[in-house]
């Protein structure tokens, strides 16, 4: 039941503001600036719903803890206390610090370099396609055309011999890269991808037969197995499970020895520097993380480097 103000004597303004005429207060009516509007609340009215700012339709008597505003059920964004909207929590986003890996990477970043490797690969793969074998000649490695054109050690890290080829690498680089790239940050990974792929040309430059200098190789299995020596060593680093990792390096050197036409060399060498690498990286003072990892990636292209300079003035070929 419902209690009614007494109606109004004649002539006492009836039909104007306050009275039971157009914007009157009744059963069903509506108050400028009252409650149906959203404006201040008078002793004796209902209280007005709540909306939120974003979704106006939506009545919301949950409020955000920083500014106070609705937030619908769409619009809350779980926060330590209560909840955010979604302004707030974009605000608050934005003004945090992003989490850092023990070596300085995001934790929670892209792995856009690794997602960079696999679309220069299957790129370069679809070219060597098209082009019907020319940049194959243009980019491959061997010890002899690697004398005139040193570029060649690492550009052939991303050609392929066939589809089996590119799929077995891409699927290893993908399943490791972005792991390793997020726990070591951007320009670690890459540095330890390339400088892994180098080591594998070297080490074909070193342990091939002068007499088969002339012999080619394709391929990113350097880089991939120090790919696969660093997580293994990253792993057992933090304490986490690295036998299967370690299970995979096994078989696949299995593989390198017993599978014709696999490069052992390229394969152990990229494993040999990925592994120091890895080292480098995991046992430097913090205070030392970029520094020294800069000073150290430097000395072990120096010494590769150094390495191939000397092969190649033993046989005659430089100095």
């Amino acid at each position: 039941m419902s209690s009614y103000p007494p109606a109004p004597p004649p002539g006492s303004g009836a039909g104007r503001s306050g009275g039971f005429g157009a914007g009157a207060s009744g059963p069903g009516g509506s108050r400028p600036g009252g409650p149906g509007a959203g404006g201040p609340e008078r002793p004796g009215e209902p209280a007005t719903a709540p909306v939120c700012p974003r979704h106006p339709d939506q009545v919301s008597y949950v409020r955000c803890q920083r500014c106070g505003r609705p937030a619908c059920p769409a619009c809350q964004r779980p926060a330590p206390v209560g909840v955010h909207c979604v302004d707030c929590a974009r605000a608050a986003q934005r003004g945090a610090r992003p989490q850092r890996t023990r070596l300085g990477g995001r934790a929670r970043s892209r792995p856009y370099v690794t997602l960079t490797l696999i679309g220069l690969c299957v790129a370069m793969f679809l070219l060597d396609f098209v082009d019907g074998g020319a940049s194959r000649q243009a980019f491959i490695f061997s010890p002899l055309a690697a004398s005139v054109e040193p570029w060649r050690m690492l550009t052939s890290a991303f050609l392929h011999a066939g589809v089996v080829h590119l799929a077995f690498n891409m699927f290893a680089l993908w399943i490791t890269g972005p792991f390793l790239e997020r726990f070591l940050g951007a320009w670690r990974f890459l540095a330890l991808y390339l400088i892994a792929a180098l080591g594998g040309s070297v080490a074909v430059l070193v342990f091939t037969p002068y007499a088969q200098w002339q012999w080619g190789t394709v391929g990113a299995s350097g880089a991939v197995f120090g790919l696969f020596a660093a997580a293994a060593l990253l792993l057992r680093r933090v304490g986490g499970d690295y036998r299967q990792i370690v299970f995979v390096i096994l078989i696949n050197v299995v593989i390198s020895f017993t599978v014709p036409n696999i490069s052992w060399q390229a394969h152990l060498g990229g494993m040999a520097v990925g592994a120091l690498i890895a080292l480098l990286y995991l046992y430097l003072p913090k205070k030392w993380r970029t520094a020294g990892a800069v000073l150290g990636l430097a000395g072990i292209v120096a010494g590769l480097v150094g390495i191939t300079a000397g092969v190649y003035a033993a046989a005659g070929l430089w100095f």
